[in-house]
């Protein structure tokens, strides 16, 4: 299916009014928008793959329910949150996946039978959830994405993660005389504790809704354990 291809729906069921006031069926749309996203993975490295996405999906299912979020438009833009992250890894880094998502997303989204609103909404969700972004997330939906994505990596997934993605890019095991702080991304020394501490043991601080906080304390605290356990073991202490 083409990119900028209009996305089928069925229109027999209650669900989301496009801007005519037509009723389509939400779970049809989500399942046309996912058929479209997942083939932008087929290149993608084990961590930032379509499974990354679908977990990032029903934490999203599950936050987003709580936080009062329009659900149609959190769960496209979660399916699309990742869409041009290959273009990331392949250019290590130079390439934002971000802006790069929202180049993508924009056709695709200009397709669906949604409000002009929700559409934006979408866009801007995929455009400010990165960690590392310019753009602070300003709607509901965009705040439980940010979270739902922050929250896969932490915890015992984040852990998992972290080190697939360390061996992805060619880092050692642990580099002890590095300063992690000025180690190059994406080089040997990018390894996984590296990772933990410049980026995901702040996570659990820039989460922004109440129910991704909850869910953030228990994976920070495993995670935690975790690694200090790891330098015990790597240091010969335990």
């Amino acid at each position: 299916m083409k990119m900028r291809e209009a996305v089928a729906v069925n229109t027999r069921d209650a669900g989301l009014t496009d801007g005519n006031g037509s009723k389509i069926d939400s779970e049809t749309l989500l399942e046309q928008v996912g058929r479209i996203a997942k083939q932008h993975f087929d290149r993608a490295r084990g961590s930032h793959d379509w499974e990354h996405t679908l977990r990032v999906f029903r934490l999203c299912r599950r936050i987003g329910s709580k936080e009062g979020a329009d659900m149609d438009v959190l769960l496209v833009a979660a399916y699309l949150h990742d869409i041009g992250r290959s273009f990331q890894d392949t250019s290590n880094g130079a390439v934002c996946h971000a802006q790069k998502g929202v180049e993508i997303t924009i056709p695709i989204v200009s397709a669906l039978p949604l409000k002009e609103k929700q559409k934006e909404n979408i866009v801007h969700c995929v455009r400010s959830h990165r960690f590392r972004g310019n753009d602070a997330p300003q709607t509901i939906e965009a705040k439980v994405l940010f979270d739902a994505d922050k929250l896969d990596a932490i915890g015992a997934v984040g852990v998992a993660r972290a080190f697939l993605f360390a061996g992805e890019v060619g880092a050692r095991l642990h580099s002890p005389k590095i300063n992690v702080e000025e180690a190059a991304p994406y080089s040997k020394d990018d390894t996984g504790y590296r990772e933990y501490r410049v980026k995901l043991s702040k996570i659990r601080d820039r989460i922004l809704t109440q129910t991704g906080r909850e869910l953030a304390d228990e994976r920070h605290d495993v995670m935690e354990q975790f690694f200090t356990r790891f330098i015990k073991e790597y240091e010969g202490e335990r």
